[in-house]
């Protein structure tokens, strides 16, 4: 007989973010899904009932699972991204409940930047709105797989099928525009908890998963195996012993990819090539290593290389580029302006940078334009330009969500400005289709 923890290691795992406008009832969702599934203690249970019994309530309110902050809790609304870890007998699950508020855009991009999954809340009485178009443009902005609409307060609506599927036709032909690839629609109550964890007596023209249901069944596929390989060196080994005189090594994690002793790789950005002589792992050492492995690399050849250059197969290797053109997040109180002095971290390489260029500020309601708008603030996604001192290895975000975005810090006080995101913003109809069309989902 298997245990707890045996079977939790055979099971997959699956991160998803959570987004709704104020008061759809998000936070009572996370709270009936933790309720629902087994995944409170009791002591926190106890906590909860106290605090409504305390308010006049007459049942828990499930929301204070997870409004933590007591800023959250005095206002009834999310303020900063809360991170939940549960897990069922089918799959673990990272949830990354993330605030809905317009001043708090960029605490979404922080939770859905990893996520493979996002829970679109919507309020049933007032259907698709400015912020629920707003959440979608970010998801498909993410580039994240797989996206449900929860429509919540169906009770409030008397469970009208109709009214779900005005909102539900709405929010897919506007979120299949945008470019995302799987969208489903899922009618619920979180109050009353019609389909969140067990299916509604009250909806009976709705044959579809619950919520957890989908949560635990939505093919995710973590195979970075199937992506060139990337190696970014975060430290050199050199003990210098008499036990290991000539050791050099080149520790990190395998962004993606795999690695082979005996296959050509070209170290960037310098554009030296060697041969890969062998692969240290926790044990001894291997002849292959994959993502997202950390292991030790040793070059046939003496190379210069330090923190910060990328090591790839020679077949593979990514272009340097100095002219860096992505869509940013601005994520930092202090505006971010044409001719801002900066520095970009990507990977383990942290170089001087200047904004050449803010071609375009995004207007997420609509998906408009708004040109050269000079500078960008808090919670506006655009485009720019920016010139590095020194080459990057840097792929495409739609190829990879590791080596494909960066990081834009004030180089004063090491304030994160902005988090960026390499290529085109939003993906084509036809990527959407085809990665609709495997069975095996994105690879990241």
């Amino acid at each position: 007989m298997t245990t707890t923890t045996e079977q939790l290691s055979a099971t997959t795992l699956l991160r998803f973010a959570t987004a709704g406008s104020v008061d759809d009832g998000k936070s009572t969702l996370v709270g009936r899904l933790l309720h629902d599934s087994k995944s409170v203690l009791e002591d926190q249970l106890e906590a909860v009932e106290r605090v409504s019994a305390d308010r006049g309530q007459d049942a828990p309110d499930l929301a204070l699972l997870t409004d933590g902050l007591r800023a959250e809790r005095e206002q009834g609304i999310t303020i900063d991204v809360a991170y939940r870890y549960f897990a069922t007998a089918r799959r673990r699950f990272i949830l990354a409940d993330t605030p809905g508020h317009v001043q708090y855009t960029r605490n979404m991009v922080t939770g859905a930047s990893t996520a493979d999954l996002a829970v679109v809340l919507v309020d049933a009485r007032n259907g698709v709105i400015e912020q629920t178009r707003r959440h979608a443009a970010v998801a498909a902005l993410l580039r994240v797989p797989h996206v449900v609409l929860a429509v919540n307060k169906m009770d409030l609506v008397d469970y009208r099928e109709t009214v779900f599927a005005k909102i539900a036709e709405e929010f897919t032909a506007y979120a299949s525009e945008l470019g995302v690839p799987e969208i489903t629609a899922i009618p619920i109550s979180a109050l009353a908890g019609d389909n969140v964890v067990e299916p509604s007596a009250n909806m009976d023209w709705y044959g579809g998963p619950t919520v957890l249901e989908h949560l635990e069944t939505v093919p995710v596929s973590h195979d970075l195996t199937a992506c060139p390989a990337r190696f970014p060196v975060q430290y050199v080994i050199r003990p210098q012993t008499a036990e290991h005189p000539d050791y050099r090594g080149y520790a990190g994690q395998i962004a993606s990819g795999v690695l082979r002793v005996g296959e050509s790789v070209t170290v960037l950005p310098s554009g030296r090539t060697s041969v890969i002589e062998g692969i240290d792992a926790l044990g001894g050492a291997v002849d292959i290593a994959w993502s997202p492995q950390s292991v030790t690399l040793r070059l046939k050849d003496d190379i210069d290389i330090s923190r910060g250059d990328l090591i790839a197969p020679t077949a593979s290797a990514p272009a340097t580029t100095q002219d860096v053109v992505a869509t940013v997040c601005h994520v930092a109180d202090q505006p971010l302006a044409v001719g801002a002095r900066v520095l970009l971290k990507h990977t383990t390489r942290t170089v001087k940078a200047i904004v050449k260029e803010i071609p375009s500020r995004l207007t997420l309601d609509d998906l408009s334009q708004h040109p050269n708008p000079g500078q960008l603030v808090a919670n506006d996604i655009g485009r720019v330009v920016v010139r590095t001192a020194e080459p990057l290895a840097l792929d495409a975000y739609a190829d990879s969500r590791r080596t494909g975005s960066f990081l834009l810090i004030d180089p004063a006080d090491g304030t994160t400005l902005a988090a960026g995101m390499a290529g085109e913003a939003f993906a084509s109809k036809a990527e959407a289709k085809a990665a609709e069309a495997d069975e095996e989902g994105w690879d990241f």
